[in-house]
């Protein structure tokens, strides 16, 4: 049997804690199916004496990270610090360079800086393995860049944050506002005391950007991702997409066309019989379509000690069996360098409310600057007549340019009969 794969984990938060545990528990599992025993040599995190519910005494100490890119007896480096810079991508860029493997759960590190890494690691002969960094438990960045490796994707979205996702579907579920579900998930630790990163979306832009490179052999372009968050969806939303046959997700969409790379996430209405559209709760899922395959569908939790943890320990086997190939699966020197399609040339239906005064002549001036855009709509409905004498319009559009539309809703906003600044949320006919 081959000698022990030496590991050292640098960060002893939830997911390291989870690493630890599974690599203590499944020990023996893990020997048998790679043919070699992995252990754990050396930890580091912020507070040594913190009790974490594990035995870290049998383990080296250091109280600075970076220490462990330059020790002889580790052959594997293990970051779940966090962060897109800072000590994160420092030991990133030593350890590889000092000839070292690093597995990371850190999605913003791999989004930003992804293609250098994976450049210094090829160089160094070693891997850089990030499956943690995107839908936790779900094993897609494998299934994509191995299992789908014969066919060319034309399309890969996906429900990326478990967050937003449990938010929206408590809203449908109970009526209740934004801020109030948002304010219990934090409480049910949900949510992050700061949501900005998942609300705001840009924790599934992260995502997004590092399922781009794998799918299409694109460098990672974080900096070109669309994204727009679910606070302004209201419980209306909500209600009048579930009137017309649809629910409310936010999704990452990407794909790569001839005028070059499409990468968006936003709020989007899918047809409620979609798969997508029956995900709930904090669960995420990922569609891959390609021309051999057609569509493939993953489902399962996205975050949380186990399903992280698992695909941490997963990425560590991989290179105790000796798995150690390009990081986006292809070599980093043919990594393409795509250029990104801005949203406004997007084409698509899309769901409009306004929020509007009650009086004659209201409809007149939102139909006419739609008729003078070429807007073509396919729904008006009026609902609920509110104690100030406001209304909500809500408007479908059959298919538009993006730059057009937003016109439109430039002008329709200035009207003084308009209260509020008007909510678009693209359909995805997926």
């Amino acid at each position: 049997m081959s000698k022990p794969l030496k590991v050292a984990i640098a960060g002893l938060g939830t997911v390291g804690v989870g690493v630890v545990k599974i690599l203590e528990t499944h020990k023996d599992l893990i020997r048998s199916r790679c043919g070699r025993s992995i252990e754990v040599v050396g930890v580091s995190a912020n507070n040594r004496a913190r009790d974490r519910g594990v035995d870290i005494s049998g383990y080296q100490w250091s109280d600075n990270a970076l220490d462990f890119a330059g020790q002889d007896d580790i052959d594997v480096v293990v970051e779940l610090i966090g962060g897109s810079d800072g000590i994160a991508k420092e030991l990133a860029q030593k350890s590889l360079a000092a000839g070292k493997s690093f597995v990371t759960a850190n999605k913003a590190l791999v989004a930003h800086h992804g293609a250098d890494l994976a450049n210094t690691a090829q160089e160094a002969g070693v891997a850089l393995r990030y499956e943690a960094a995107v839908a936790g438990g779900i094993p897609i960045i494998k299934s994509i860049g191995e299992g789908l490796a014969a066919n060319e994707l034309n399309l890969v979205y996906g429900i990326l944050n478990g967050t937003c996702n449990y938010i929206l579907t408590t809203m449908e579920a109970t009526g209740q506002s934004f801020e109030e579900v948002l304010t219990e998930a934090q409480r049910l630790g949900y949510a992050e005391a700061d949501p900005t990163f998942d609300v705001d979306g840009i924790d599934t832009a992260h995502k997004l950007a590092i399922l781009s490179s794998v799918a299409f052999a694109t460098e990672t372009d974080f900096e070109h991702v669309y994204t727009e968050g679910i606070r302004r969806i209201e419980a209306v939303d909500i209600e009048y997409a579930r009137e017309i046959g649809y629910r409310i997700k936010l999704l990452g969409i990407t794909r790569l066309t001839e005028k070059g790379l499409e990468q968006r996430v936003h709020p989007a209405l899918v047809k409620k019989n979609e798969p997508i559209a029956q995900v709930e709760d904090a669960f995420n899922a990922v569609v891959a379509e390609g021309d051999f395959i057609d569509r493939t569908f993953y489902q399962g939790r996205g975050a949380g000690q186990g399903p992280t943890a698992s695909a941490v320990v997963a990425d560590i086997i991989d290179i105790a069996r000796g798995h150690t190939g390009p990081a986006f699966f292809v070599p980093s020197g043919e990594l393409k360098k795509a250029a990104p399609v801005p949203i406004s040339e997007h084409e698509g239906a899309c769901y409009i409310r306004l929020h509007v005064q009650e009086k004659p002549g209201v409809i007149a001036d939102i139909t006419s600057i739609l008729k003078e855009h070429d807007v073509s709509l396919d729904v008006m409905l009026q609902k609920g007549h509110e104690q100030d004498g406001s209304v909500y319009v809500v408007l479908v559009t059959h298919k538009i340019q993006e730059k057009i539309l937003s016109e439109a809703l430039n002008r329709i906003g200035e009207l003084s009969s308009v209260q509020e600044e008007p909510l678009a949320i693209r359909i995805e006919n997926l």
